[in-house]
């Protein structure tokens, strides 16, 4: 009998160490949390932010159209979509959507397909209708200009180049700030 009391006794004393040890991990964890709250949320722009100059490009839409930077005449809405991007596949359809009601039509709304032609034949089909369509590969030509890291990237861009609105959602294209 005495072994067996001491043997609760230890279990209880190792209960007891166990609580006070959780109980200060969840201080140091809402500690962490107040620290990381009080910090101010910093995105990287997948894409060059409002007010920047977008770098030179020249291209040739998959309909023999050329486009480059001297040929932005008008603002332009512009879409770099990625095969291999989820989020591009829910988004690629709201793009088309704004595409069709874009100012100027067709020849104002550039959609950029990264990728192999056959990889990007779907998206194709559904932008040619709405927009000129580029297809390049990753880090050149409008890629490059926009400085795009990340898909989808989406911007407005006017026709001196300068980007009006930009990031990855077409509600980012309504945020236009007020010194634009």
């Amino acid at each position: 009998m005495p072994f067996l009391t001491a043997l609760v006794l230890g279990v209880g004393v190792l209960c007891l160490i166990d609580l006070v040890l959780t109980v200060g991990v969840i201080r140091r964890l809402r500690a962490h949390e107040e620290m990381l709250s009080a910090r101010p949320a910093v995105s990287p722009s997948i894409v060059l932010p409002p007010g920047a100059k977008i770098g030179g490009f020249s291209a040739v839409s998959t309909d023999g159209v050329p486009v480059s930077g001297e040929t932005l005449t008008e603002p332009v809405l512009v879409g770099v979509f990625s095969p291999d991007c989820p989020a591009c596949h829910d988004r690629l359809p709201q793009f088309a959507e704004r595409a069709r009601s874009f100012p100027g039509g067709r020849g104002n709304v550039l959609a950029v397909l990264v990728g192999a032609e056959e990889e990007v034949a779907d998206e194709r089909r559904t932008l040619e209708p709405v927009a000129l369509v580029l297809i390049e590969e990753y880090g050149t030509g409008l890629t490059k200009a926009l400085q795009v890291k990340g898909f989808p990237s989406l911007a407005l861009v006017d026709e001196h180049g300068k980007v009006v609105a930009s990031g990855s959602t077409i509600e980012d294209l309504d945020k236009i700030p007020a010194h634009a």
